[in-house]
């Protein structure tokens, strides 16, 4: 597999389009696309952020081997997923601390193409419990189709450039809420999946 064919996938698999990555480098969409046909390569210090970006190494993106790539099929997908919760226009997150259940309404959720990724405020309780007991469920109701969504697995701290950046580009209020000095309160969780099903 070719550099430019990896960018492509790595792109891809991160649901990115050419012209966010373009914009998260500072290149232009069409020099996006000749790497991924492999008319040109990107310079040291792009492939240096390109690493960082999609949490790769270096020799991954220069090398013929595939071995750091992992595809898992999981039922639903998670892109399904959040699919169907986006129709709802909420979901409410279920976790339990200190022995105690909680329940609270969600709206910000999105998916890298593979994962599930929530958004919530460190000075939010549900930041304590998540830290506290990583086990959690997921649920949203469409009126409209009477179908209900659950998903239930593991929640982790995500703190990866690439999915900020995900999260950002998918909730553009963000950037407001979360001005220069308080991103430090912005808190993304990734859901690993283990079960998801639509009643």
């Amino acid at each position: 597999m070719t550099t430019g064919e990896k960018l492509a996938m790595l792109r891809k698999g991160n649901n990115i389009t050419q012209e966010q990555l373009a914009e998260l480098l500072g290149v232009t969409r069409q020099s996006v696309s000749r790497w991924e046909m492999d008319l040109a390569f990107p310079e040291t210090e792009k492939l240096i952020r390109l690493s960082k970006l999609f949490s790769c190494s270096i020799d991954f993106l220069l090398s013929e081997s595939v071995g750091e790539v992992k595809q898992e099929n999981v039922g639903i997908t998670a892109d399904a997923c959040v699919s169907f919760i986006h129709e709802c226009g909420y979901f409410f997150l279920a976790t339990a601390a200190d022995a105690r259940p909680r329940l609270r309404p969600f709206g910000m959720i999105c998916t890298d193409g593979g994962e599930l990724l929530i958004v919530t405020d460190t000075r939010k309780s549900v930041s304590s419990d998540l830290g506290k007991n990583k086990i959690i469920e997921l649920a949203s109701y469409n009126s409209a189709t009477g179908k209900w969504i659950r998903i239930s697995g593991t929640a982790e701290k995500e703190d990866k450039p690439i999915s900020r950046e995900l999260v950002l580009s998918a909730y553009p209020s963000l950037r407001q809420k979360y001005p220069e000095g308080q991103e430090m309160f912005l808190a993304i969780y990734r859901i690993h999946i283990e079960k998801a099903v639509i009643l």
